[in-house]
Formats: structure tokens, sequence, C-alpha cells
């Protein structure tokens, strides 16, 4: 029989077809049979609301109205708000009510290795480190005469489009290197530039939005993916590349070194688009290189290791871990 109620608070469902919904997916998923588990935008949500022992808040300011009204109802017990790049590396420093969420809950779940280090000293004993997951896939056989490169986000600022849209600019005559992009233009402005982009370059695609299935299978046959945000939480679709044998080109910020490691040797600096151009030409002249001589075949035995610790099953174990501490004792 299912045990205690957990209610995880999403800004999006699965309509938004984004990072949010797809966590709080998985965690359903992954807290069954153990928990009753169930998926709202905002708290409480009716009738079952009143069953709830623990809630799990995704994003501490857009889900700050049903933490403060989970902390009224439930002071001192069993919620966790789990923390994303926004959150951390922006919201915390200007945004009073993303600072009262983490005030007023008993674990702060961050999604990579350095992501309590952005947090204030005096809340940093709450933080847990849930890092995400995705399941193994077989890697595709990929052919050595041209490059495929895909970033895979919705097209917002945070995400930084432009760094890509200048990289295809200054490859553009390359033929050997081809980039795809995929993701709905959230900022119009950004879908003009993806637009005006692929027109003045033919080895940039803009693919626009395409179901989670198809965008997996783009990165698996990809050579490299590029994950080009100026911040970041810990991104799953870093974990699905390396889960599926795609190295990754990132920019050099917390949530992606959290991730990768501090060793990983396929980092850009943010906006750095002349870095990651140079990067990717790199990655193709390794192509012709001894195998596990070039920097791509480099990148992908880096990616190798680290991929266990993407696990599905140490996810599990990380929430269960994080449930024990919140459900209240009989």
């Amino acid at each position: 029989m299912p045990g205690p109620s957990v209610v995880i608070v999403s800004p999006a469902l699965a309509d938004a077809n984004n990072g949010n919904w797809r966590t709080a997916s998985r965690w359903v998923g992954m807290l069954a049979p153990a928990f009753r588990t169930r998926v709202v935008r905002q708290w409480p949500d009716g009738g079952q609301a009143q069953d709830d022992a623990v809630m799990l808040a995704l994003h501490a300011r857009r889900s700050a109205e049903s933490i403060r009204n989970w902390a009224q109802a439930h002071p001192g017990r069993g919620l966790a708000v789990v923390l994303t790049g926004t959150d951390l590396y922006q919201d915390l420093a200007f945004d009073a009510s993303a600072r009262h969420s983490l005030e007023v809950a008993q674990c702060l779940v961050v999604l990579q290795e350095l992501g309590a280090q952005a947090l204030p000293p005096p809340l940093q004993a709450k933080a847990r480190v849930v890092v995400q997951s995705a399941p193994l896939r077989s890697p595709a056989d990929k052919p050595r005469d041209c490059l495929q490169a895909v970033m895979v986000g919705h097209l917002r600022a945070v995400k930084s489009p432009q760094t890509l849209f200048e990289v295809a600019r200054r490859l553009r005559g390359r033929e050997d290197i081809r980039i795809d992009h995929v993701g709905e233009a959230l900022e119009p402005a950004l879908g003009e530039q993806a637009r005006a982009t692929a027109a003045g370059c033919t080895g940039y695609r803009w693919l626009g939005a395409l179901a989670h299935e198809q965008a997996l299978e783009r990165i698996r046959q990809a050579h490299v993916l590029v994950h080009a945000s100026v911040l970041e939480g810990g991104a799953h679709v870093i974990i699905e590349a390396v889960r599926c044998g795609t190295p990754v080109l990132a920019s050099r910020v917390p949530g992606n070194v959290g991730l990768l490691g501090a060793g990983y040797s396929g980092y850009f600096p943010a906006g750095d688009a002349g870095a990651l151009a140079g990067l990717l030409a790199r990655c193709r002249e390794g192509q012709a290189a001894a195998p596990g001589e070039g920097l791509l075949d480099r990148l992908a035995a880096q990616c190798a290791e680290r991929s266990p610790r993407f696990d599905p099953a140490a996810e599990r174990d990380a929430l269960l871990r994080l449930l024990a501490e919140l459900v209240p004792p009989a």
C-alpha cells in the first residue's frame, strides 16, 4: 500500500514540454509505489491537499506562493525547495520571495555538486544534492566525414542562443561542420534571429520545438551537444547527452562544471562564440586523428567516465534519502 502523500509543485506542467515538467514527472515514477505522489501548479489545489505530508517545490521564486502557503499550514516540517539556475545565480540576489522560500524550507535541493556554494552561508547546511538522471542509450554510429553539432533548449536569453548564431556565422564557410538547433522561440526576437541565421548560413538549421523523444534522437545522432547557457542549475540535456554517448561542449558556468567536473576538456567562456567555434573546429579535426587522440574522442572518454553518476538508481536513492528526512514520524 502506498505510503505518505507527496505533492510536487511545478511552475510548468506537461503542456510546457520543459525541464521542470520532466523532472516532476520522472520523480513521480521514482517515488512510486513507496509514496502517493502528484504534480500541481499551485498549492493548495483542493480536497487532496489536506492529506499531503511532504512538498517538493520546484523553483524558489516561481513557486513562492505555494511555498508560503505550505509553511503557514505546516510550519517547520515537510518542505523541500528544489533550486533552479535562476534561483541560485540570479533571483536570490534581489528577490525577497525567493529568499523567503529558502528560509522556511527544511531542505534545499541542488541539482549539481557546486550548487550549495551559491547559497548564503547560513543556509548551506540545508543543501542536499540530487543529481538528475537519464536512461542509458546505445550510442549511434556516426559518420566521420563531417561534424554534426546540436543545441537543444527553448530560445530565451539565459540559454544564450545568440552565441550559437555567431558561431554559425563564423563557420559559414565550413561545409564539414553542421549545426542543428532545437527549441521553441519563447522570446520572439530570438526566433527572428534564428531564421535570419538559417537564411545566411547553410550549415545552421533551426528545427523549432520537437517532441522529447525526437530531440533525444537528434542528440544521440550528433557528434557533439552544445550547451551555451549563461547560468544553469544542472541541465538535464547535458545528462541525456552523456547517457547516449554524445560528448558536450559547455559554457564554463558553475551549473555545468558541477555536472561535468572541473577537469573536463570541453568548456568555453560563456558568451564566447570564438572559443566555441574553435572547439568545434578542433572536434572536426580530431575526427581524422588516430582513435583516442583527437579532442572529440577525449571528450567522449571523459563523458563515459562521468556517466554512472547520472544513473536513475542513483537519483532515486538520493530522492528517497531526502524523503526520509522530510516525512513526519508516524
